[in-house]
């Protein structure tokens, strides 16, 4: 799900005192440039010079990326009810009675091509529980990139029970929230917003928590770290804030980093940097050391899908698996286990069509570390790897988002004068905070950000977009307080 939290919009006020829940008072006051001798040691007289920058910092990314990440958690909540929805809508697709017997695999793909008489035989997923449906994955024209028709098959009669357009694994509604929280259905534009979304949650993680647990608090402290306060106004919205942030960060960092290895440029890079530590995901081996005749020509002999299968359970293989029929001569049969829940069932082998012989086998526990990694928090950040349990903790991260981004917009929407003629919206923290930060801090952060946008450009444009129209704002008011 890519969803996404932390502490999300406008941090509490600059004006509050030691005692509350939120953070201390900014140095200088809101809307002031903050002055005074540049701390030249660390210890508090830094973090006094750091605060004020991280506040502004934090109020401007949630203002501005604050919609995207609402737009991705309500999304990402509805991808959660997904595998519920799929049983409910496609029961009758997916279910079947218990027959005394399996008609063999090849008899079920036989079926399963009069219902798709145009398409081109991609993947076969035999039954793997005698109340399930054989899926059978066929290439028609005209369909989008990735998609397939799949036609589901009763493994004991061999009767069609329906057809289904279907994305990989994804049967239809799954595929269409899928594409929503990803895209938007906009294509690789809409990408943009979930990858930018992704790109700044861990910024505002990070930030909000340095700002709630680094917030003065004279007594009950640790009451008052892990838990909202009662009582009522912008304090109280403030507290809840911070406590919401805190007890769901883990998690948020968790999908921020998930959600950014399958993005479309952050993705690029991070497959670049995997490449380079020889962490990708690996394949088997398929290519036959002998050019094997097609499948169907004159002579050719062909252990069938049957046989494949045969092979594969000999090999150790188990539970759900899928079986890949060769493109071309001179390739194996693939099949693969694909069990994407704890533990995971990943392993697979390539199988001579022309022997029946395992030619290569690659087991899930021989991938690299950082393969091993990405799989699992691709499949928590889809709800697969721990099942129901998995559902309700992004369930309950999605809802701590949208609740932080309203709480966050509230905290900023109460800071607006009320009384006179002044602003109409509330006045951002102070301007001009990094000027108290010593070089020995600032370069070599300058220098982060500027790698960080580099790898994270939705990270890095819309930064140094802030950065330009904050100082172009600037000059303006000086400009206009000289006249």
């Amino acid at each position: 799900m890519t969803s996404e939290l932390g502490v999300t919009a406008q941090a509490p006020p600059p004006t509050a005192g030691p005692q509350d829940a939120g953070p201390g008072p900014a140095p200088g006051g809101a809307g002031t440039a903050p002055d005074g001798p540049v701390p030249e040691r660390g210890g508090p007289a830094l973090r006094q010079a750091v605060r004020p920058l991280l506040l502004r910092l934090h109020f401007y990314a949630g203002v501005c990326v604050g919609p995207f990440l609402l737009v991705a958690a309500v999304t990402g909540l509805a991808y959660t009810t997904t595998p519920q929805l799929e049983q409910a809508l496609y029961r009758h697709e997916l279910t079947v009675s218990p027959g005394p017997g399996s008609l063999p695999v090849a008899a079920q793909v036989r079926a399963a091509a009069h219902a798709v008489p145009r398409g081109t035989l991609q993947s076969v997923e035999p039954a793997a529980t005698p109340t399930a449906s054989t899926r059978v994955a066929f290439g028609v024209p005209g369909l989008p990139d990735g998609y397939s028709t799949t036609a589901f098959v009763d493994p004991h009669t061999g009767n069609v029970l329906g057809t289904l357009r279907t994305n990989g694994d994804w049967l239809p509604v799954r595929a269409w929230l899928d594409s929503l929280h990803r895209t938007l259905h906009l294509g690789d534009f809409g990408r943009n917003y979930s990858e930018l979304a992704a790109s700044w949650l861990w910024v505002e993680v990070l930030g909000g928590l340095a700002l709630w647990l680094g917030a003065p608090r004279r007594s009950r402290r640790l009451r008052r770290t892990l838990l909202p306060r009662g009582g009522g106004g912008r304090r109280r919205t403030a507290s809840w804030h911070g406590a919401l942030g805190l007890w769901a960060a883990v998690g948020l960092l968790g999908l921020s980093a998930t959600g950014l290895t399958w993005s479309l440029h952050a993705g690029t890079a991070i497959g670049q940097i995997q490449d380079a530590l020889h962490g990708s995901t690996p394949a088997v081996a398929k290519d036959l050391p002998h050019r094997a005749p097609a499948p169907g020509a004159a002579g050719s002999r062909d252990v069938g899908i049957d046989g494949a299968l045969a092979a594969a359970h000999r090999a150790g293989l188990s539970g759900p698996l899928v079986i890949t029929p060769p493109a071309r001569p001179g390739v194996a049969y693939e099949v693969k286990e694909n069990k994407r829940s704890w533990p995971e069932g990943q392993d697979s082998v390539a199988v001579d069509p022309a022997t029946g012989r395992v030619t290569a086998h690659l087991r899930f526990a021989d991938y690299p570390v950082l393969a091993k990694l990405t799989r699992w928090g691709i499949d928590a950040h889809m709800g697969l790897l721990f099942g129901l349990a998995n559902q309700i903790a992004l369930a309950l991260l999605a809802l701590c988002l949208i609740a932080m981004v309203l709480l966050g917009y509230r905290m900023w929407w109460r800071r607006r004068p009320t009384r006179g003629g002044g602003r109409r919206l509330p006045a951002p923290p102070a301007r001009g905070a990094w000027r108290r930060l010593p070089g020995r801090v600032l370069a070599p952060a300058a220098v982060a950000l500027c790698v960080l946008g580099y790898f994270l450009p939705l990270f890095g444009i819309p930064l140094a977009v802030l950065l330009a129209a904050d100082a172009a704002t600037g000059a303006v008011r000086r400009r206009r307080a000289a006249l």
